[in-house]
């Protein structure tokens, strides 16, 4: 890019003078304005004065760290684009920033060239929303013409990072920029104006990309994201949205390809460090357990009532850190996609059964009634891993006995809904308030109020489920009313491509 970055302010907020003044003095011979801050405080006090247009932000500082210091700049500028510093240790931290609104992230050490590449990057990014914007005003072209006239979109369009590809009503494709060519290994030299499925093997892609052309997805919100892979382990992400004209006619789609690969590794490094560690921690855990089982025992008549009150806490504690290294493991196994893998026939009625009589014991500690009903016809038998219904099942069921008080009354009820098997567990327990429905299936996400305060769990549980039930092509749909009780329903079909 030939634009020169001047008069654009960086601000360099670390808590070590050595990377302040180097980063200053290279990024001042790049041609920008640079401004200090050695703490977090320090630097939102500069932010409120001057304008700055990117911020290198040291994420290990003392007092005001810099994932504080983030959400206080997004909360006072959301267009300053913020560039997380990071030591090895903590990229997982990096990445969770990025989540947060960050832009990017480098890691320490860095050298010149390192800084200077991701600065520019963040200042190209700065450049071209700003020629988009005053673009905005201009005269409106045809997409027809789009891939043949000089003009400024086309230019943007063609050094976009990204892949960008424009078709019309019909499907064929209008433009598309060298970005686009190269993430698909296409020829540089291939022209337009052929079907998109000339350009693109993957068919789930094309018939998503026609379904947006032809003006099927009138709402944006309704347009999913689709993921695929091509050749050499290469990872792309494909999002569309439909071009309208002045009438709100679709006049066909946009569709803006990014390659993934580096986030899909990260994935990988990332449940495969989850699993390593669960299972190095189970075994000395599980030992911890039984002997504290053995020493609350044998010791029993020979220790203070306070001294067994601090064992059983430890013992209920190393329980919770075994149960959590479980569900880690599974969604371990779910993420890698060893669970629903090899399906097999599965009797449900049997299953229910075997699930319910295991969990009887549980209930009745607290003295809850569980009961199972199933109706006269056989339900349908369908192939299906049965681990991972024993897994649904017995979460959802769990999750009941453990939110509803001594004394009352949990019912699973199965029955089939067209060819979908259709199973309910209810309860009368504290119940849901709705305002928690969209955040209860994310993980280690649990509603803490003075009923549910005490009750222990990983806070995994409901989120396994609904991996599961999404990767065997499943709903889950909840209904709950505050004080009186919750019925999580599950519809799994029975005949599916498998």
């Amino acid at each position: 890019m030939e634009t020169k970055p001047d008069g654009i302010s960086v601000m360099v907020v670390d808590d070590e003078q050595d990377i302040r003044d180097g980063s200053e003095r290279i990024l001042t011979r790049a041609g920008f304005q640079v401004l200090k801050a050695s703490r977090g405080d320090e630097a939102l006090e500069a932010l409120a004065k001057e304008k700055v247009s990117i911020v290198l932000l040291d994420l290990k500082m003392p007092g005001m760290d810099g994932m504080e210091a983030l959400k206080h700049i997004r909360i006072l500028d959301e267009t300053i684009l913020v560039i997380v510093i990071t030591g090895y240790a903590t990229v997982e931290t990096a990445i969770e920033a990025m989540k947060r609104g960050a832009y990017d992230f480098i890691s320490k050490p860095f050298d010149p060239d390192q800084l200077r590449i991701v600065v520019n990057r963040a200042w190209e990014k700065i450049y071209l929303k700003q020629e988009a914007e005053a673009l905005e005003e201009e005269k409106k072209r045809t997409l027809v013409d789009l891939d043949t006239e000089k003009s400024r979109i086309h230019t943007i369009v063609e050094y976009l990072p990204n892949g960008v590809i424009v078709t019309n009503s019909k499907g064929y494709v209008v433009l598309m920029n060298p970005a686009f060519r190269q993430l698909m290994d296409l020829d540089p030299d291939l022209k337009t104006g052929q079907p998109i499925d000339h350009y693109i093997a993957d068919r789930g892609l094309c018939d998503l990309v026609m379904e947006i052309s032809q003006g099927r997805h009138v709402d944006y919100e309704d347009i999913p994201d689709y993921e695929f892979a091509i050749a050499n382990e290469k990872f792309l992400l494909a999002r569309g949205q439909p071009v309208l004209g002045e009438r709100k006619e679709c006049l066909g789609a946009v569709i803006n390809v990014a390659d993934i690969s580096a986030m899909k590794l990260l994935d990988q490094l990332k449940s495969e460090f989850v699993a390593k560690v669960s299972h190095e921690l189970r075994s000395p855990l599980s030992t911890i357990h039984e002997q504290l089982a053995l020493v609350i025992r044998d010791m029993m008549e020979e220790t203070t009532e306070q001294d067994q009150q601090i064992l059983n806490r430890a013992k209920e504690k190393t329980k919770g850190l075994i149960a959590l290294i479980g569900d880690l493991l599974d969604l371990s196994r779910i993420e890698e996609g060893l669970i629903c893998k090899d399906p097999k026939p599965v009797q449900i009625e049997d299953l229910l059964e075997s699930v319910v009589d295991f969990l009887k014991t549980q209930a009745k500690a607290k003295d809850q009634s569980i009961t199972l009903s199933l109706p006269e016809e056989p339900l349908s038998h369908f192939m299906a891993d049965p681990v991972a219904l024993e897994s649904i099942f017995g979460n959802l069921i769990t999750n009941a006995i453990n939110y509803t008080p001594a004394g009352g009354n949990i019912h699973v009820q199965a029955d089939m809904a067209g060819t979908n098997l259709r199973v309910k567990v209810i309860d009368n327990g504290f119940g849901i308030d709705d305002k928690y429905f969209d955040k209860i299936f994310e993980r280690f996400y649990r509603v803490k109020d003075e009923k549910t305060r005490y009750i222990t769990g990983t806070g995994l549980g409901l989120p396994i489920v609904k991996e599961l039930v999404d990767s065997m092509g499943g709903l889950i749909d909840l209904d709950s009313t505050l004080g009186e009780g919750t019925t999580f329903t599950v519809l799994l079909p029975t005949q599916r491509d498998l």
